[in-house]
């Protein structure tokens, strides 16, 4: 923590100690800074409120929910006060690490199923695996649980032992299994594999921890290391994290010594983090996968590889995060969030989106007084709102009819009864017409109406939904991941970039002006380049 940090507890403590009863206190005049002075406004209106209010007032509700929250949501949308249980979650995510049983459910009003287990886990030890439904905790019967009743006990059971009724795919008679929470590790890379008729490697890091760096780097040896052709790497739906870590899986990608950011704020001195040497490098040529929920962390990975030319940024713009937010330590095990600084890529520029009505309002678009910003080889990046991609790659959109089965659990549901009435599925299971056939008597014994326009349309996408689902209950969640990513529209136009990435890395020529190929000795002009903005 920053000195400058350090000497702000005691002064938002301060308006705390100054409720003690003033006959306890010295009789000396209060300093007359400003942040005193409005401690004193403060103590003055909560001791009216303790002394006078109709009913006695709870301290902690008083200034932890109410005061320091309010307060914070004035400044900026990520400053933030955390309580006991909230905070033991965030230190538990940095570290990579929660308490639990090592199970990933799917969870749905009256039923429980689990997706997978972590290997070494409580779970796993137990013989739980994916397809067994947990029919009771603690005694209390899932199916006679209201939703929220159920969320709310599976919540609470997760730090504590506890007693299940499992009941086994093809099993009549639940058994019962005792388990004792542990330390489980928190993997950030939660899906990985290659497409073995490319030779490119697919890796999606869902944020970055303590861990993610040393995850990211035996991720890609194992997928195949300086002998892929590719490498995929997906950051969408990535919040962010440790910036550290960030800076650290950039090292595996960049030269030594090449910048990844800079760190300015008011009370911090500015600072740059750049690459360090190590044991591993690849240079194995890469797409980045982005959306706008690819945020904070995940925005500066993009854009060091970005600005180096290391790789094509493809898929939607970014989120826009570009702050730090320093995490604090309070009395009785909470803490707080704080933005104290911007982030700067390599370039200068901000990523930071204004946010009209805050403290961000007028984020600062970059360092120095320059508005234009450029990668190593001279093509032009934006500032001042997220990351947009070298290449567009839209999201596909789910039509209503679809969006309500997933809401419904339609699919998790039609695999697990599909499953108990064929036996002999295997990974070279494809949904076919049978199938869907299948499933739509599914749908109509559940009282779904199927309607004919969106059933035709909608084929391709029901049975890679269908074929996802199966793999889950049958093989595991890693196993139902790499089909519905396989399946993924977006994933699969970002692997055509493979071809192209030396033309889209290369410098802007002015117009009329043609880059050169050289082959045997002869010249041969080559076409010129499209622009960043365009779609081809």
């Amino acid at each position: 923590m920053h000195t400058k940090l350090r000497r702000f507890l005691p002064t938002l403590l301060a308006g705390f100690l100054l409720l003690i009863p003033a006959s306890l206190c010295p009789q000396t005049s209060p300093p007359n800074d400003p942040v005193t002075q409005e401690s004193l406004k403060f103590a003055h209106i909560y001791g009216l409120l303790q002394e006078h209010y109709v009913s006695p007032i709870d301290p902690d509700h008083a200034i932890f929910d109410g005061a320091i929250r309010q307060l914070l949501d004035t400044l900026d949308p990520f400053s933030a006060f955390f309580d006991q249980q909230q905070f033991k979650l965030l230190q538990e995510q940095t570290n990579g690490e929660a308490l639990g049983f090592g199970s990933i459910l799917y969870v749905q009003p009256g039923k429980v199923l689990v997706l997978q287990t972590t290997q070494g886990s409580p779970s796993w030890r137990a013989g739980l695996g994916p397809g067994d439904q947990i029919v009771a905790v603690n005694g209390k019967q899932i199916a006679q649980l209201d939703f929220q009743s159920l969320i709310n006990l599976l919540r609470q059971s997760r730090s504590h032992p506890v007693s299940l009724g499992v009941l086994h795919p093809g099993k009549d008679v639940p058994q019962d299994i005792r388990l004792v929470p542990k330390q489980i590790a928190l993997p950030t890379v939660d899906n990985a594999f290659a497409f073995p008729s490319r030779q490119i490697g697919y890796i999606h890091i869902s944020g970055f921890d303590a861990k993610t760096t040393e995850e990211v780097q035996s991720a890609v040896e194992k997928l195949g290391g300086s002998k892929l052709k590719g490498l995929l790497l997906d950051l969408r739906n990535n919040h962010g994290g440790v910036v550290a870590t960030a800076v650290g899986v950039a090292s595996l990608f960049l030269r030594p010594g090449a910048s990844v950011l800079t760190i300015r704020g008011r009370g911090i001195p500015e600072k740059e983090y750049s690459t360090t040497l190590m044991k591993v490098h690849f240079d194995m040529p890469m797409v980045v996968l982005v959306n706008g929920e690819t945020a904070s962390a995940a925005e500066l990975l993009t854009a060091a590889l970005e600005e180096h030319d290391r790789a094509v940024v493809a898929g939607e713009p970014t989120f826009g995060k570009g702050v730090v937010d320093n995490v604090m330590p309070l009395s009785d095990d909470t803490g707080l969030a704080l933005v104290v600084a911007q982030y700067f890529t390599p370039s200068g520029r901000s990523i930071q989106r204004r946010l009209p009505g805050t403290a961000l309002a007028g984020a600062d678009p970059g360092i120095g007084k320059s508005s234009n910003f450029h990668t190593d080889n001279g093509r032009a990046v934006s500032a001042g709102g997220g990351i947009d991609p070298d290449v567009a790659i839209p999201g596909g959109e789910l039509d209503p009819w679809v969006s309500f089965l997933n809401q419904r659990g339609a699919f998790t549901d039609f695999a697990s009864q599909y499953l108990t009435y064929n036996t002999d599925v295997n990974k070279s299971f494809e949904p076919d017409a049978h199938v869907l056939s299948e499933f739509r008597n599914f749908l109509s014994s559940q009282q779904v109406r199927v309607p004919l326009q969106y059933w035709v349309q909608d084929q391709d996408y029901l049975k890679l939904r269908i074929k996802t689902e199966v793999f889950n209950l049958l093989f595991g969640l890693t196993a139902g991941n790499e089909v519905a990513t396989k399946g993924d529209s977006q994933v699969q136009k970002a692997l055509q970039l493979f071809p192209r990435i030396p033309d889209i890395l290369k410098s802007p020529l002015p117009m009329g002006v043609r880059h050169v190929k050289r082959i045997a000795n002869q010249e041969i002009p080559g076409q010129a380049l499209p622009g960043a903005d365009d779609p081809r």
